[in-house]
């Protein structure tokens, strides 16, 4: 019975990864939904691959943590929870809640990779 736990936060670990690399693509891809939530938050367009790179690193880190280094994907989980957690206080500080369901799902998907690796490394 509790198989099932282990293989859904696997599989919201995977979801998470993929969801940071696809949200790299748009970000890099400079989409018009990043550039205007970027500019309601107060972050200039500089700031915007910078925070890509993140984002990709923990998709990376997410992927070499489910491929069994999984002390590494622990890390990252705790990275992208804080990253996320900033989003939302980002989005919290600057009135933007119109749309603060995203980082809010990102921070989801981070929380429940946390959840994954905590299982296996602690």
């Amino acid at each position: 019975m509790n198989g099932g736990v282990p293989t859904a936060l696997a599989v919201v670990t995977a979801t998470c990864a993929l969801a940071n690399a696809l949200i790299v693509v748009a970000d890099l891809s400079r989409a018009r939904f990043v550039l205007a939530n970027a500019a309601e938050v107060g972050l200039g367009p500089a700031a915007i691959p910078r925070l890509a790179a993140l984002k990709g690193a923990g998709a990376v880190g997410l992927a070499v943590g489910l491929a069994g280094v999984a002390w590494l994907g622990l890390a990252v989980a705790v990275g992208l929870v804080l990253f996320f957690t900033g989003a939302v206080v980002a989005h919290v500080r600057a009135g933007v809640l119109h749309n603060i369901g995203f980082p809010l799902l990102y921070l989801a998907l981070a929380a429940g990779a946390l959840a994954h690796f905590a299982r296996n490394v602690l």
